[in-house]
């Protein structure tokens, strides 16, 4: 049993690699290798720590585990930490990602090398923050608080138009979260607390749910994001650097639909509800749009930003549809989804540092001289099209049954959004990888080494084996999303029986 502070150390351990960092010598060459290698081992040291925690968490308890409080602010706001079933996964998935995103920057970042590392240890520890808090108003400071190190990731060390695209970021996702400020205020003057487990417990009235419900939509439908407030992360994703790439798909992306399992779902369960076809309507568009918007894109980092897009479209559809089996694949989708999109941008990022161009046709033919690396790039293609065997798969079926059980139309138009996907991912990957060899800038081009090889193998390791053996995610969160689904057939069951006597009445 462990009883020390260990939520605590997970969260802010990165912030103490980040301080150590700091405070070494300022002057590049050794230094900017030792800044390496602290973000590396910090990194590694913080993902053993939530391994441990996941170790010792009692799977068949829906209640939060490893719980520390305490006050602050003469009890206003409580620094208040802790894990359920759902939230350790993604605890996991960030704390998995977080080295391998310090290996792929290995060589690639060359300048400011300290204050990279920096910005991504602050990152992580914002993003545990988000996952691990239990007190409202602690969520959203470290909710807001992942803006500011992904803002300068992009804009320092990003592309030609990184300015522009870490404004819009910024300025979209900052926002979008004033108004669940706003539901945070008024929650407090309607229950008196701050704290999560009570919140999740207390009945809003049915009116205040759906303004607060549209305050928090608002929030974590910029972060998914859903359409129409999509546009800013296109933008984001070419401009950032590889790894600030891949953070924002795997992690950053997820914590819109967190947010939406913590917060709208069990706290404002009938406005949910009420709100559930507005939800489906907005997700098939994201599917379909996306999607075909993908087909036409000649940039490969862009194509895949859409892609998430629509793929993040099953995540809401599945999470709205209010059953086992949709909420389930929407978890098991976003968790797979940070796999897959990781090695994505992970393989986009290896080219370019080659060849320095993102353009579609830059390439072909490259399988000749990286076999190895079409390999990766056939597996992750493979995977974000959902092909049987591969973790995608897993995340689109079962939410597409969650939502079939709602409605069949639905569910019949969201899946055209699979046979796009397949169109724009395999056309990709011809382009890129078949054909001959003839681009004088690739006749010389070197395959994947060591050090690329270690950021992709453990990506496509765990794409494969979640595909085949998905119960030990499924199993994980069962009991929470049981938990949760109990709470919203039971707050349904007796609405229903409310406006039926009287209607009885009347």
């Amino acid at each position: 049993m462990v009883i020390w502070p260990v939520i605590s150390f997970l969260i802010f351990l990165p912030s103490l690699g980040a301080l150590f960092i700091f405070i070494t010598r300022a002057n590049e060459g050794e230094d900017s290798l030792n800044a390496r290698w602290v973000a590396l081992w910090t990194s590694v040291i913080t993902f053993f720590l939530s391994f441990l925690v996941w170790a010792y968490f009692d799977s068949s308890n829906a209640s939060f585990q490893f719980v520390e409080r305490y006050e602050w602010f003469d009890g206003l706001i409580d620094y208040y930490v802790g894990v359920d079933g759902i939230a350790i996964l993604f605890v996991i998935l960030t704390t998995f990602l977080i080295p391998i995103c310090i290996l792929a920057s290995w060589n690639s970042i060359k300048e400011h090398v300290k204050e990279y590392m920096i910005a991504f240890m602050l990152l992580e520890t914002m993003i545990l923050g988000v996952f691990c808090s239990l007190d409202i108003v602690l969520f959203y400071l470290f909710f807001e608080g992942c803006l500011i190190p992904m803002f300068f990731i992009i804009g320092i060390w990003g592309g030609a138009r990184r300015v522009y695209a870490s404004f819009k970021f910024f300025l979209y996702t900052l926002l979008g979260s004033v108004l669940m400020l706003l539901a945070i205020l008024v929650m407090y003057w309607e229950t008196g607390a701050t704290d999560i487990p009570f919140l999740l417990t207390y009945e809003f009235p049915e009116k205040l749910q759906i303004w607060l419900w549209i305050a928090f939509f608002f929030a974590f439908a910029v972060k998914v994001p859903m359409w129409p407030v999509h546009t800013w992360l296109p933008d984001a994703h070419v401009e950032a650097p590889t790894a600030g790439s891949v953070i924002l798909a795997a992690v950053l992306l997820k914590m819109g639909g967190y947010g939406f399992l913590r917060f709208s779902l069990p706290m404002f369960p009938l406005a949910s509800s009420d709100f559930a076809p507005f939800v489906f309507f907005l997700s098939l568009i994201a599917i379909i749009y996306t999607s075909l918007v993908a087909l036409v894109q000649s940039d490969i980092k862009k194509l895949i930003a859409y892609s998430s897009i629509a793929h993040m479209g099953f995540v809401t559809m599945g999470l709205f549809s209010g059953n086992i089996q949709g909420i389930q694949g929407a978890i098991f989708q976003m968790l797979s989804h940070g796999l897959i999109s990781a090695g994505l941008f992970l393989c986009v990022g290896i080219i370019y540092d080659r060849v320095h161009t993102r353009e579609i046709d830059s390439y072909g033919g490259l399988v000749t001289r990286m076999p190895v690396y079409a390999f990766f790039l056939m597996l992750f293609t493979m995977a974000n099209i959902g092909l049987p065997g591969t973790s995608g798969f897993i995340g689109e079926f079962l939410s597409l049954l969650g939502v079939f059980q709602v409605s069949g139309w639905v569910a019949a138009f969201a899946a055209t959004g699979i046979v796009l996907s397949a169109a724009y991912a395999l056309w990709l990957y011809a382009r890129v990888v078949f054909g001959v060899l003839e681009k004088k800038k690739l006749i010389q081009i070197n395959d994947v080494d060591w050090r690329e090889i270690m950021t992709l193998a453990p990506l496509g390791f765990l794409t494969i084996f979640f595909g085949i053996y998905p119960r030990p995610i499924l199993n994980f969160t069962a009991v929470s999303v049981s938990n949760l689904v109990e709470h919203y057939n039971s707050v349904m069951s007796i609405s229903r029986e409310m406006h039926l006597s009287l209607m009885t009445g009347l």
